[in-house]
């Protein structure tokens, strides 16, 4: 269904003709956890639970590392001794490890249960052994030296402060079935012999009938037994203006009912109706999009396999030369510095200085995962209304008969319509104000003013009789269109733009084009992606000739029009199945599945809540070049994160032999003091080389020229 010819009559839309007219209206008057952390073991920790873990756990372990023996004789002082001082280090180290690192013993059990080793499971072998052999050592058992306990402390603080930033620059997560559920209103009036009686929408039975007020939201799907108005379906097919609907007619659960009051005898409700249909497609479509491993998880399982085989190369090797108390040692010291602070922060830290520097640029990153992903992207499917279009209707042509101008034209439709609400009316009065400059012409006033439904609007101006409608109301009044006028006329409504006619005294003056909007940026973003080697589609539920015009205009490469919106993220499958990646641009309830759906979902900032919970990154602005800030952006980080994954995995395959001992014969051995400070090296670099990201210059404007 077009977005003009969803209208009603306003024009002859080609296929259409049926349809009729407009009426006057008065208008209308949903947290869940990330489900991008799968690969940290699934623990499902807010950022502010790890934000308050962090915080008690840095100050229990500042004691920690300064009565830490090692830590001391590292920077060659003397902590204070008085009774009790040697238990400071093991009793808050423990309580570090159960209340800091549950976190993460937590999320390293669900990894090793479901075999699929990552950051979680790392980071737990490295603070349990690291636990286990302090304690060894505080109780004095074998003669071993291996006290750990600020490395412990020290660990467990950095990783949590690196887990923090991440959820926290990652935000809150997918609500989308939350938003789609709040579109219903909370009750409905059900209509009974003895009158209307509120109920709860749980209470009604399909071949009831429910009052719907002007204004109101439809409470289950329906079809209409008595009245008429123009129903606001956007947040349902995503089309811009309201549809006109009567008796026999279907209406759709969450729609409203804009101008007029409707009596609706219900055919579905529940899990039965186009909405909760919706629904399910948006958690099919998440589910199925949730379980890849992001570059972090995949670097930590590399890791994880590397390291548990050099410990236990390292035992076995010097347990066959006879040096058990080495053996025990030198794989303790493998096995804990082998999970890298390096690690633990360099995404974390890339993510955070890159959602930030997006954010300045009106970009907000929900999803890791999507972030990482767009950089690969082969099209981009942008939902056409409210994303190419601006979402509302524009006079695009004027024509008229020779004894009127265009001005004169306008001032009169705009009288005409001055006292209308209905979209099509505000467009004629703001082009009238746009095209007549202030003080060039007479004031044209109207009285009398009267809405005819479904065929348009009434209004004396200047002792005249003046109309404006479509051809409903040519066929009530009788009038003629001028041949004149036919050319033009003819040509808009072959690209299916809504056409109305300016009648005066019964004779038509000339006739309005209007059409939804195409944003000035739209061209420049697609020219822009084609550059970058990305090709471009859209997707409408308009009609073939509307979706062609726009697509001519723009140098689109691919259409799908007239798609029904529970078709939408069936038509993004389809070009995932030609093996190409998607990023899916919206910004309505239609467009929740597909953006979920899709590897990239994106959705404007100015669009529904579901469309913005439904995504993994949303564009605060309307601008369409902002997709090309998003790009810049994925190339950017992930340059970064493998650059920070580089230097922290690099250090492991250097530090990890060095602590097994593989030059001990040349007496080079890594003691753990120094692996610890080799450690912290290593996460300086890759703080220092994520703060470059700072740089980044992702303006839009700059991107769509470059």
């Amino acid at each position: 269904m077009s977005d003009h010819d969803a209208h009603g009559d306003h024009g002859a839309h080609a296929g259409h003709p049926e349809h009729t007219g407009h009426a006057d209206h008065a208008g209308h008057g949903g947290h869940a956890d990330h489900p991008d952390h799968g690969g940290h073991g699934g623990h499902g920790d807010h950022a502010a639970q790890f934000k308050d873990r962090f915080w008690i756990s840095l100050a229990l372990a500042v004691p920690v590392v300064f009565f830490s023996e090692m830590f001391a004789n590292l920077l060659g002082y003397m902590p204070p001794q008085f009774p009790g001082s040697g238990l400071i280090a093991p009793v808050l180290g423990t309580v570090i490890f159960v209340y800091g690192g549950q976190p993460f013993l937590a999320g390293g059990w669900s990894e090793l249960k479901t075999r699929q080793p990552g950051m979680m499971l790392l980071i737990a072998m490295a603070i349990t052994v690291a636990f286990v052999a302090s304690w060894v050592t505080t109780l004095g058992i074998g003669g071993f030296s291996l006290d750990f306990w600020w490395e412990l402390a020290l660990l467990i603080v950095i990783m949590l402060l690196g887990h923090w930033l991440e959820m926290r620059a990652l935000g809150a997560a997918s609500g989308a079935l939350d938003a789609l559920a709040a579109l219903l209103p909370d009750t409905a009036e059900k209509v009974t012999d003895d009158g209307v009686v509120e109920v709860a929408l749980s209470d009604l039975t399909e071949g009831e009938v429910v009052l719907v007020r002007s204004g109101g939201r439809v409470p289950a799907d329906g079809v209409i037994v008595d009245g008429q108005a123009e129903v606001d379906e956007s947040m349902i097919t995503g089309e811009s203006r309201p549809v006109l609907r009567g008796g026999g007619d279907a209406v759709v659960a969450g729609t409203v009912a804009t101008d007029s009051a409707l009596r609706v005898r219900i055919t579905a409700v529940g899990d039965d109706t186009a909405l909760a249909g919706i629904q399910r497609l948006v958690a099919e479509a998440q589910a199925s999009s949730s379980r890849a491993q992001a570059l972090a998880d995949r670097a930590a399982a590399f890791l994880f396999y590397f390291a548990s085989s050099a410990g236990l190369i390292t035992f076995v090797v010097w347990s066959l030369l006879g040096r058990v108390d080495e053996a025990v040692t030198r794989t303790v010291t493998v096995l804990v510095i082998a999970c890298p602070h390096a690690l633990g922060l360099a995404i974390p830290l890339v993510i955070a200085i890159s959602t930030e520097r997006a954010a300045r640029a009106g970009v907000l990153v929900k999803n890791r995962l999507a972030l990482e992903r767009m950089r690969t992207v082969d099209v981009v499917l942008f939902d056409k209304t409210g994303t190419l279009t601006k979402g509302e209707p524009a006079v695009t042509g004027v024509a008229t008969v020779a004894a009127v101008t265009e001005e004169e034209l306008l001032e009169l439709a705009a009288a005409a319509e001055s006292d209308s609400e209905h979209p099509l009316a505000k467009a004629i009065v703001r082009a009238a104000k746009d095209r007549v400059p202030a003080g060039g012409g007479r004031r044209v006033v109207a009285s009398d003013f009267r809405s005819l439904t479904g065929r348009g609007v009434q209004a004396v101006v200047d002792g005249a009789e003046v109309a404006v409608g479509g051809p409903a109301l040519l066929r009530e009044t009788g009038a003629r269109v001028p041949a004149e006028l036919a050319d033009n006329t003819q040509a808009w409504i072959a690209r299916g733009a809504a056409v109305l006619y300016v009648i005066r005294d019964g004779q038509v003056l000339g006739a309005v084009a209007l059409e939804d909007e195409i944003r000035p940026e739209s061209k420049q973003a697609v020219d822009a992606l084609h550059r970058h080697g990305v090709k471009v589609a859209m997707i409408t539920g308009d009609a073939h000739q509307v979706a062609e015009a726009v697509a001519a205009q723009l140098g689109i490469d691919e259409v799908f029009a007239e798609v029904l919106p529970k078709d939408k993220d069936a038509k993004v499958a389809q070009l995932q199945a030609r093996g190409l990646k998607v990023a899916m641009v919206g910004d309505g309830v239609n467009d929740a599945p597909a953006l979920a759906r899709a590897e990239v979902g994106i959705a404007i900032g100015a669009g529904t809540d579901v469309a913005i919970e439904s995504a993994g990154v949303v564009l605060a602005s309307n601008d369409p070049r902002a997709v090309l800030s998003v790009i810049e952006l994925s190339k950017a980080s992930y340059r970064k994160m493998w650059q920070n994954l580089v230097w922290a995995t690099g250090y492991n395959v250097i530090a990890v032999p060095l602590a097994a001992g593989v030059l001990a014969f040349a007496g080079i051995v890594l003691s753990p003091a120094a692996g610890a400070v080799l450690m912290s090296l290593s996460t300086i670099v890759v703080a220092l080389n994520a703060q470059l990201l700072r740089r980044l210059d992702l303006a839009p404007e700059r991107l769509a020229r470059s």
